[in-house]
């Protein structure tokens, strides 16, 4: 016998020994890293058995295979011995009170865009709109052309709009669900179309990818006051009817007349603050008349038709009703935030 294997069976027994006398599950740990750590004098002889000569590696081998198997088994039954152990002194030293209250897992909940996306559903469900769904990836007559977009308008623009190439991007509105909507159905129609959508957009109050709704409705003799009296109730339904409402001219391709709808401060009352600049207002929606153009553009007669359509993004629906002034939180999936809806 070789002086290199009477040096590793010594450790073995030493390590044997070690592993029979650590009294805790940690002590073990320690036994197990000292033993058979990367930098243990038995891991270093392990490494040695090609640096033998050849006649002695076989039984070399024998010995390494021998002397690992031995001491895992060893570390494994003293582990188990260990924890029997420790529970059985906890059972023995511990009462339990079986009249207390058993403990109830953490329910998990709607996240608060998906709270705030709900309610608008809801409000404009009991009016009698349906919800209408479609994909997140367009072309470019559903997301621009149907809807009055000229060649020219900065929205197209790369800066604004994801393109995937080959006429394709991802939706910068829900908008495109109208277009295939009357492209599939005859009038009358009022749909309400919630979805994600994307822009190349980034700071405090914008994200690439945020929710909007948009809602359609088209029949005979539409007219700019259904137009107001459906937000109107809209906006006192979600926020209050202590708060005002009202409307300023805009201009947006696809409507006209068109308009952008403003309530009074939901966190100064309307008395003026640094959220609203002091107005007393704050904008949450861009609405009007659908243009005569959309209407053409998908085989509505616009002498026979008239609709209104209007538009507002989630998030900044759910930051003015619940205070929050930067819309990264709802996307960082800080648990501390999301626990607070």
């Amino acid at each position: 016998m070789s002086k290199w294997t009477d040096e590793i069976l010594q450790l073995h027994d030493q390590a044997k020994a070690a592993i029979a006398d650590a009294s805790t599950v940690e002590r073990l740990e320690q036994v197990r890293v000292a033993v058979l750590g990367r930098k243990s004098r038995l891991t270093q002889l392990m490494r040695d058995v090609s640096n033998l000569p050849p006649d002695q590696r076989p039984e070399a081998g024998k010995v390494v295979n021998e002397v690992k198997r031995t001491l895992a088994e060893a570390l494994e039954q003293r582990h188990s011995r260990l924890e029997a152990e420790s529970r059985t002194r906890q059972i023995a030293g511990g009462r339990v009170d079986v009249t207390l209250p058993g403990r109830t897992a953490p329910l998990g909940r709607r996240h608060p865009l998906m709270q705030v996306l709900q309610e608008i559903e809801d409000i404009f469900l009991s009016m009698g709109f349906a919800v209408a769904l479609g994909p997140e990836i367009e072309n470019d007559f559903n997301n621009f052309a149907a809807l009055n977009f000229p060649d020219e308008h900065p929205a197209r623009d790369m800066q604004d709009t994801f393109y995937l190439g080959g006429g394709w991007l991802l939706r910068t509105h829900t908008s495109p669900v109208q277009i295939r909507t009357m492209l599939a159905a005859p009038p009358p129609l009022a749909i309400i179309a919630p979805g994600r959508v994307y822009r190349a957009d980034a700071d405090v109050t914008h994200s690439p990818q945020f929710h909007q709704v948009e809602g359609l409705l088209v029949d005979r003799r539409i007219t700019l006051g259904d137009l107001k009296g459906v937000l109107q109730a809209f906006a006192h339904r979600m926020f209050g009817a202590q708060y005002r409402v009202r409307f300023r001219p805009s201009f947006f391709p696809f409507t006209e007349p068109s308009a952008e709808m403003d309530i009074g401060c939901v966190i100064c009352g309307g008395s003026g603050c640094r959220v609203c600049g002091s107005t007393g207002w704050l904008e949450i929606l861009g609405a009007g008349m659908v243009h005569p153009a959309v209407f053409e553009n998908v085989g509505y007669d616009s002498e026979k038709w008239t609709g209104f359509a209007f538009g507002m993004g989630v998030e900044r629906i759910a930051m003015l009703k619940f205070g929050i002034g930067d819309i990264r939180l709802f996307f960082e999936n800080d648990m501390r935030f999301l626990s607070q809806f």
